[in-house]
């Protein structure tokens, strides 16, 4: 029988993405890496756990989450948490960026001064800037009070990152544009708390990080450029298998080349599975068509 493995989760590194597995193992991805999987006959997706300790009860959790746990792990995970703004007392610096995802798409947050940019290429932030930097409180209220004046939310769901991919503009500027205009108007407002450093604006850009500098992965068929991405991985199931070249990552997403044409699989969906490794089996998971923001050219598909 083939060894399996459980999933821990796709982390980005200096050296680009890298997918982890419960008891320390990573596999390095590369464009074009072949990746393959599957799920044994008979396989059961159960509860990752919580803060690092293992589900009590190894709780069955549906195969479309990408949270991968039980309602009570789900609660004790966001106990202690600084996204969920439910502790105040952590005495590391914190930085307060903007992030732009595609046309319209952009977001405030913050992220723990230590993690570098690495919080934006788990978000899949295609550009972003830094605003400023200081204690803990301070990043939150600042992030609160840009939420409030410039109307950017501090969330933005998966589906609407992928959907606006398709669109995006072919150069570093025009990709920096929404943020460099909304950082000047931060910038330019009062209230800031004093113990937050403001910081200059200076877009960082992810495209060719991610393998999307060049749109047709997601977009026009041109000469040098991929096929356009077809769907995305609806869940994993027991026996189901999917296989393909890597063609590009964003955030949690891998972009496969597969026999049905460029599938985006979420990686969240693959934690609680016991997965074991597969060759040249089809692609053989429930997949969706790909939705594309209103707007984009039918062109581009």
């Amino acid at each position: 029988m083939a060894q399996a493995w459980k999933c821990a989760g796709l982390r980005w590194t200096g050296e680009g993405p890298v997918l982890t597995w419960v008891g320390g193992r990573g596999s390095a991805l590369s464009r074009g890496k072949r990746v393959a999987f599957g799920v044994a006959e008979g396989g059961v997706r159960t509860c990752v756990g919580a803060r690092g300790h293992a589900c009590p009860v190894r709780a069955g959790v549906t195969g479309r989450s990408t949270g991968a746990r039980c309602e009570e792990c789900a609660r004790l995970d966001r106990a202690h948490s600084v996204a969920a703004d439910t502790i105040a007392d952590d005495p590391r610096p914190y930085r307060v960026y903007l992030a732009w995802f595609g046309p319209g798409l952009v977001k405030v947050g913050i992220t723990a001064y230590e993690r570098g940019a690495a919080r934006l290429l788990e978000q899949g932030a295609v550009c972003f800037s830094w605003l400023g930097c200081g204690p803990l409180m301070s990043a939150r209220r600042t992030e609160e009070l840009l939420r409030a004046a410039l109307g950017v939310p501090d969330r933005i769901p998966y589906a609407h990152k992928r959907a606006v991919r398709a669109g995006l503009p072919g150069t570093e500027a025009e990709r920096a544009a929404e943020i460099a205009e909304l950082h000047a108007r931060a910038v330019a407002l009062g209230g800031w708390p004093e113990s937050l450093t403001p910081e200059p604006f200076r877009g960082v850009d992810h495209a060719g990080v991610f393998g999307i500098d060049h749109a047709g992965v997601f977009g026009i068929e041109e000469a040098g450029r991929g096929p356009a991405a077809v769907g995305e991985v609806a869940e994993l199931v027991a026996g189901g298998a999917i296989g393909g070249e890597l063609v590009a990552a964003a955030g949690p997403d891998l972009h496969l080349a597969t026999e049905r044409g460029v599938v985006v699989l979420d990686t969240r969906l693959m934690t609680g599975w016991e997965l074991v490794s597969a060759e040249g089996e089809p692609c053989a998971v429930p997949v969706r068509e790909l939705k594309r923001a209103a707007g984009v050219q039918d062109g581009l598909f």
